[in-house]
């Protein structure tokens, strides 16, 4: 019970002071996450909102996959991406293994069945009836779209958060692919493993209180767009 105490005690200094090893492994998350949930968001929700509205063979099978694909382990991924980008890889040339764009490829093909299942749910539930307005008063295909689009933005934004609060809580992939290399690709939870393998405990229990507030904020977000998606 001390040692949960006095690690609590050193953390909250820790995260009172803005510890400048703490403040570099955030930021080096925040980097990588805000990056992969952008290139998910600008891949995933087009290809639910066309899922959504194209009729085509073989349909209900990719939402079926696409559905699979939301409980792949993040470890698969990783060895994945791993097989591409090491030396004897496919894309070995480019010398992307234990770097930052190796976590966000490996991120992004985490989230962007998540980013298109939600966004496919935030649109099937958008009233057919205002397609079939936008498309009775002479809306072309592209303003029928964005039509639609606006009345499904909550659901859409909350895809997005939801998509960033996986990532930044992920372990496997930033392992795996990031190497843990200090300032560089050490993320919050892969800091978290290492400070607790060292049996250093206040850093990692501050981190996870940044951890947990971010997740917090999160999910609060998450809630209030989905509240605002159901209105």
């Amino acid at each position: 019970m001390d040692l949960l105490l006095d690690s609590f005690y050193a953390a909250l200094l820790l995260v009172v002071s803005l510890n400048d090893e703490m403040m570099v492994i955030v930021g080096v998350t925040l980097k990588v996450s805000l990056s992969s949930t952008v290139i998910a968001a600008l891949l995933g929700v087009p290809s639910g909102f066309i899922i959504a509205f194209a009729d085509f063979p073989g349909k209900r099978m990719v939402i079926t996959i696409l559905n699979t694909l939301l409980a792949l382990p993040t470890v698969i991924i990783g060895l994945f991406v791993y097989a591409l980008i090491s030396r004897r890889g496919l894309l070995g040339i480019f010398d992307l293994l234990y770097t930052q764009r190796a976590m966000i490829i490996g991120q992004v093909i985490l989230v962007i069945p998540l980013v298109t299942a939600l966004t496919l749910a935030a649109i099937s539930r958008i009233d057919q009836r205002y397609r079939k307005t936008a498309l009775t008063l002479g809306a072309g295909r592209v303003q029928t779209a964005w039509v639609v689009l606006r009345e499904a933005r909550f659901g859409i934004m909350a895809a997005v958060i939801a998509a960033f609060g996986r990532v930044i809580s992920e372990v496997g992939i930033s392992m795996m692919l990031g190497g843990n290399a200090r300032g560089f690709t050490r993320t919050i939870t892969t800091a978290m493993a290492l400070e607790y393998d060292k049996g250093y405990f206040a850093l990692a229990v501050a981190l996870g209180m940044v951890l947990l507030a971010l997740s917090f904020g999160m999910n609060l977000l998450f809630h209030f767009f989905q509240g605002r998606s159901r209105v």
